[in-house]
């Protein structure tokens, strides 16, 4: 039986709680990065007796739609998996259903969901530093408990139909700063960077914020007021500490 990680996580928040569930499992776990474009993922091979974390952050209460796209490609086989959002302290909403969803229609057989903190990708202020050590025993408790598990996940929440998806608030752009490394481009999951102007497509674009932190240079940017209005918008609710969540 293998560990295998299906992880979309741009800026490293959700591979972070990702490792710590699965590592309770096994040493080295296979990983299948759902944010690398160039992956036939319809070629990943999944036994039955698999054990699967499937992880990604919610935007603005729903899945990323390239990485539920690319989930629904991988042939599940019929293995066990849990399903893992990852969010900024405000709401994952419908996040975890619309993962069961994808999951289900691959041939995933869902185990177990959890709603688990990172901090925030654009405005770190929220969640700063988590998962902390707290986070880290009580997931590493999550762990144990999946672990037994063979029967279906209990009722998971959300909605369906899911809440209406946005567009891309926050596009980052390219400042003088820019050497024309290419990484931005290479590694943009929905390849919206131009390899050449470096320059964002507003239309392809998901604001999942790779670009800015991978960028060796610093070069990259988002609107410092448009960022500060959307954390004036989102300060009540992330005001109070959130606990990371487990539904068997």
């Amino acid at each position: 039986m293998r560990t295998i990680e299906i992880i979309f996580s741009p800026t490293g928040g959700t591979e972070k709680v990702a490792h710590t569930l699965s590592k309770r499992w096994s040493d080295a776990p296979v990983q299948i990065d759902l944010s690398n474009a160039k992956t036939e993922f319809s070629s990943c091979e999944i036994d039955k007796e698999d054990m699967v974390l499937i992880a990604m952050p919610s935007f603005g209460g729903r899945a990323p739609a390239v990485a539920i796209e690319r989930l629904k490609q991988i042939p599940g086989n019929g293995a066990k998996c849990t399903l893992v959002c990852v969010y900024g302290n405000r709401a994952y909403e419908d996040t975890l259903v619309e993962m069961e969803d994808a999951a289900k229609a691959a041939g995933f057989h869902v185990i177990a969901a959890i709603a688990a903190i990172a901090e925030h990708s654009i405005m770190p202020q929220y969640a700063t530093n988590r998962p902390d050590i707290s986070d880290e025993k009580q997931l590493a408790d999550f762990s144990n408990q999946i672990a037994a598990k063979n029967s279906a996940a209990a009722s998971i929440p959300g909605n369906r139909p899911y809440k209406k998806g946005g567009k891309a608030g926050l596009v980052p752009k390219v400042t003088k700063r820019c050497v024309k490394c290419g990484l931005c481009a290479e590694k943009c999951p929905v390849q919206a960077i131009d390899p050449e102007r470096f320059a964002a497509d507003s239309q392809t674009c998901i604001s999942c914020m790779r670009c800015v932190k991978q960028c060796p240079q610093n070069a990259r940017k988002v609107s410092g007021i448009m960022v500060s209005i959307a954390a004036m918008a989102i300060k009540k609710a992330c005001s109070v500490r959130k606990e990371n969540e487990l539904f068997l």
